[in-house]
């Protein structure tokens, strides 16, 4: 679409409010990551390289493959300001990758896979319940949708702590990961 001096116009994000605060604080439902907000998540993913290596980083040319109508994308905002998000992506998006084939509801459309969950370092601590509220929220929607079980990967510590969670696989090398790390299914 062009404006009137013949350049492209930046598409805005698209997205739903689907719970805020008193406090600034509010969660929203993505449906097309617009130009502004995608270099604030590309930025945001880059914290996920020291866990999982540089594959995991979110870059313009994947975004839209993970902030779509197809997926379950939420982001957290505080002042305006995107702080966190949480993908979830159906888990037979993965079908040609080896790891999903462990997992018997693969094709049975009743699980979602936790692609990615991260907070900007100065809000994972922070007493506001930021990231419990995303969590909480992504969990909701996905029960709403007809999802049975949520999985993902997770460092295997992480993942014995889970509650109503079962041990699929534990992956001694998951690609650049420092620790073995275990693919987890969640009842919802």
């Amino acid at each position: 679409m062009l404006n009137n001096s013949g350049l492209e116009k930046v598409r805005k994000t698209q997205s739903n409010i689907i719970a805020s605060s008193n406090y600034n604080f509010q969660i929203e439902l993505i449906k097309y990551a617009g130009e502004f907000d995608s270099n604030k998540l590309i930025e945001i993913s880059n914290e996920l390289v020291d866990i999982f290596g540089p594959h995991s980083s979110l870059t313009e040319k994947n975004i839209h493959k993970y902030f779509n109508e197809k997926t379950l994308p939420f982001i957290a905002r505080y002042n305006k300001n995107i702080i966190g998000y949480i993908i979830g992506v159906p888990l037979e998006y993965f079908k040609d990758e080896a790891w999903s084939h462990f997992d018997s509801n693969l094709f049975k459309e009743n699980t979602l896979y936790t692609y990615a969950f991260v907070l900007e370092k100065k809000f994972q601590l922070k007493a506001g319940g930021y990231a419990k509220t995303l969590k909480r929220i992504y969990l909701s929607w996905a029960k709403k949708r007809g999802y049975k079980f949520i999985t993902g990967h997770v460092r295997q510590d992480i993942a014995e702590k889970f509650p109503n969670t079962k041990i699929i696989k534990t992956f001694p090398i998951w690609y650049d990961a420092k620790d073995p790390f275990s693919y987890y299914q969640r009842t919802i």
